[in-house]
């Protein structure tokens, strides 16, 4: 009775070649994603700048909207106190 193969001389040499070359390229593969990750963290903490400028401008401005609303009140505050009320009105 004779065995049959399973696995021919080429195939085995073809699996011991890959086995070799594996870990070079899992090495690649680890530094193409290290090279990945920096890039994104690089990208991310350019956001966050640019989120944080954004931030500090909406502050700035809502600053400068409240600034405005007093300017303009106490305009309205002083037109009122300059303007001499007739005692015949009634008093709203």
């Amino acid at each position: 009775m004779t065995r049959r193969l399973l696995y021919t001389a080429q195939y085995v040499a073809g699996f011991r070649n890959a086995l070799q070359q594996a870990p070079e390229e899992l090495h690649d593969m680890h530094f193409k994603h290290l090279c990945e990750l920096a890039d994104l963290r690089r990208e991310l903490e350019e956001t966050r700048a640019a989120l944080a400028e954004l931030r500090a401008a909406v502050r700035a401005r809502a600053a400068a909207d409240q600034e405005l609303a007093e300017l303009h009140r106490e305009r309205e505050i002083q037109r009122a106190q300059k303007v001499e009320r007739d005692p015949a009105l009634p008093l709203q």
